[in-house]
């Protein structure tokens, strides 16, 4: 078991880290947290793994831009050699539910192979936040705390232009390569449980916000004011999914389920089966249905979260009521 906020805050009080703490509903994207946050250094976690199975976490300043393409270039891994986690590993290697991906999350022994990128910009920050461990909290601290923190825990910290775009080539060698994990991880098996290692193309990763709400409770250590500073089912090819373009659009996904469901009501009904079925024809196309399709709706469906979350999870799920009402109205 990892460990919690509460042993965290202990932790942070031990090493004598000055920081405050705020309590906030629980929050998941920078988009949903405008009514919370004050100024100061906001952030953006992505927890990322490569082709080899080697993991990453890159907290970065909200307004920072991160090419993925171009930070996996620098990494040596080629231009699409990054991709979102599978969402168990959040449990097995950072031991922290969805949302809660910060650089604390590296303290676990389960994560000891996790590589840490930290933004550069978090120095121009007099304090940042980050979750402790848990999204209905967020904890202000600077720099020097942060680094103090890492150290505690055997980590040296590093600190990156993620917005730098340097030529990688046969004279110039990858310039962040020295990150990149050492170790592979396998994770183990997830019964019942698809992963999603792939993300569709053309589209962000989940980028994890914190938040600050007016109303806090500090522990015993300096109050600070924020600066103003500103993660394939075996089957026939026909039976496959093969997304087309993104499924931020809710409208997409359900044409997707539809088509889906149709061609296979309209391959099995026939006289043989009405003839073979009698009035237990619905029971049996209802079978046939739930056989043929729960594993390509299961993928369907992480596709639309992921991309859900790369849009703001509250605007993903107004999208998807909008778009079903109108559908079925």
């Amino acid at each position: 078991m990892g460990l919690t906020k509460e042993q965290l805050l202990h932790q942070l009080q031990e090493l004598q880290i000055e920081f405050s703490k705020y309590e906030h509903p629980v929050v998941l994207t920078v988009e949903a947290q405008a009514k919370y946050v004050g100024s100061g250094g906001l952030s953006k976690n992505l927890f990322l793994k490569d082709k080899k199975n080697r993991f990453y976490i890159v907290s970065a300043l909200a307004e920072t831009k991160v090419d993925l393409k171009v930070l996996s270039q620098r990494l040596g891994l080629g231009k699409g050699g990054l991709r979102m986690a599978p969402e168990e590993a959040l449990g097995e290697l950072l031991q922290v539910p969805l949302g809660c991906v910060t650089p604390f999350a590296v303290v676990n022994e389960s994560a000891r192979d996790v590589s840490l990128l930290l933004d550069q910009g978090f120095k121009t920050q007099e304090h940042c936040f980050f979750h402790p461990l848990s999204n209905d909290m967020s904890i202000s601290l600077n720099v020097r705390g942060l680094d103090k923190f890492l150290k505690s825990i055997g980590r040296d910290p590093s600190y990156v232009d993620l917005e730098a775009n340097p030529a990688v080539g046969k004279d110039q060698p990858p310039d962040l390569a020295a990150l990149v994990p050492s170790s592979s991880i396998i994770l183990p098996d997830q019964p019942g449980k698809q992963s999603s290692t792939e993300v569709p193309k053309n589209e962000n990763l989940v980028s994890v916000a914190v938040s600050v709400d007016t109303k806090t409770k500090t522990v015993p250590a300096k109050v600070v004011k924020p600066s103003v500073a500103g993660n394939n089912s075996k089957g026939t090819p026909e039976k496959t999914v093969q997304p087309s373009g993104s499924f931020a659009d809710a409208g997409k996904l359900v044409e997707e389920i539809l088509h889906k469901t149709s061609k296979i009501l309209f391959s099995e009904i026939n006289e043989e089966t009405i003839k073979m079925h009698g009035e237990q024809l619905g029971t049996a196309l209802s079978d046939k249905l739930q056989k043929n399709l729960t594993s390509d709706l299961k993928n369907l469906a992480m596709t639309f979260k992921n991309t859900a979350y790369t849009e703001g999870f509250q605007d993903g799920l107004q999208s998807v009521k909008i778009k079903l009402n109108d559908l079925f109205q």
